[in-house]
């Protein structure tokens, strides 16, 4: 479906809110961590046209400090679809384990090994 932001997972699996917020909230900390990346290396562009040598030695630390971010922004990733993977497999998980006659009481399913 157009719009979605999992078009992959289908219609029955649904998303709690803890996810979404985890998602958001992730998302959010790699946007911020980005946009001081970019100040970083408008910075150190800057120290490097200027030759100056107290701005290029300045460099190291900026240097330092943008794979230091970047490194963040990775473990932000690994965590974020991390959290997502587990999610989804328990949704599957608790979808697997019963389904609900048009009565609304569960029957167990039989899963069989192939």
């Amino acid at each position: 479906m157009e719009g979605d932001i999992f078009p992959g997972i289908g219609n029955s699996t649904q998303f709690n809110g803890r996810v979404i917020q985890t998602f958001q909230r992730s998302f959010g900390q790699v946007q911020d961590i980005l946009d001081q990346n970019r100040l970083l290396i408008d910075e150190i562009n800057q120290n490097h046209e200027s030759k100056v040598p107290v701005n290029l030695t300045r460099n190291v630390g900026l240097i330092k400090e943008l794979n230091n971010n970047i490194k963040r922004v990775v473990h932000l990733y690994t965590d974020l679809s991390s959290n997502i993977t587990r999610s989804m497999e328990a949704s599957s998980e608790g979808e697997s384990a019963a389904t609900f006659r048009s009565d609304g009481k569960a029957s167990q399913k039989r899963i069989r090994s192939g």
